[in-house]
């Protein structure tokens, strides 16, 4: 395992070698960028046109693991959680990023074992084609986000974009899959925070009933409700229970 990962380090270094050392070439002119058609009718692209389309997809890496992923639904679990603990910036936001990213690793894995497998192993391999390749990469991707966006969602974005609805929502191109589910889980991420607060309000009512039965109106609630807060999370193993709820949110996919 370690030696695959570093074969993979030095192939992405690799491809920013390439590119860095393609500058000069592009800025004389040469190599030509150019399309050809190949024996098997798939489409060939000169070595410049591939890292420039490399270097153009690498500027939408950032988009695409924030949209098109878990990670959505977990950073705003996450946020909501801190928020109704209390606790102002702690865990701070790097951590809050870090946790959201590995779990959303750990969620997608079968994901990208998937497009490593039947998309990116065949095409370094030479057995198919680049837009083979990007065909049977999209596939799990497709999947995964038609398996949690809801069908209301995606109705009303085709007919947003005059299509005419359908219940094979296979065909349905990304640019409508896509915003449906960042809709869906920006819907799903609010339900599972409102789950996540009510047990928090509940602690904070109580003490600040207790805190006006006693006339001390003048005490914060917040000073004294999370301490009780915080006691109430780590002794329900609160982490485990969110990062085990948000998972399981995503079984099945």
């Amino acid at each position: 395992m370690v030696h695959d990962d570093v074969r993979r380090i030095l192939r992405i270094g690799l491809f920013f070698v390439l590119g860095a050392v393609s500058l000069p070439v592009l800025a004389q002119g040469l190599p030509a960028i150019n399309v050809t058609e190949a024996a098997s009718g798939d489409t060939q692209y000169s070595l410049t046109l591939q890292l420039l389309l490399l270097m153009s997809a690498l500027t939408l890496l950032p988009s695409l693991l924030i949209m098109m992923t878990s990670f959505v639904r977990v950073i705003i679990v996450l946020s909501l959680l801190r928020q109704a603990l209390g606790t102002g910036q702690t865990p701070p936001n790097q951590v809050l990023v870090g946790i959201a990213l590995f779990l959303t690793l750990f969620i997608m894995s079968p994901v990208m074992v998937d497009i490593y497998e039947n998309a990116m192993v065949p095409y370094t391999a030479g057995q198919i084609g680049q837009e083979e390749a990007l065909s049977q990469a999209g596939a799990p991707l497709r999947t995964f986000m038609l398996a949690q966006t809801r069908e209301n969602d995606l109705n009303v974005f085709m007919e947003m974009a005059e299509l005419p609805v359908t219940t094979d929502y296979q065909s349905v191109p990304m640019t409508v899959l896509v915003p449906a589910f960042m809709t869906s889980e920006l819907k799903t991420a609010f339900t599972m925070g409102f789950l996540v607060y009510i047990p928090f309000v509940i602690i904070d009512l109580v003490v600040a009933s207790v805190l006006m039965a006693m006339g001390m109106m003048m005490l914060s609630p917040m000073m004294i409700s999370m301490p009780f807060k915080l006691m109430l999370f780590v002794l329900a193993d609160g982490w485990l229970l969110i990062m085990q709820s948000i998972a399981a949110s995503f079984a099945g996919v």
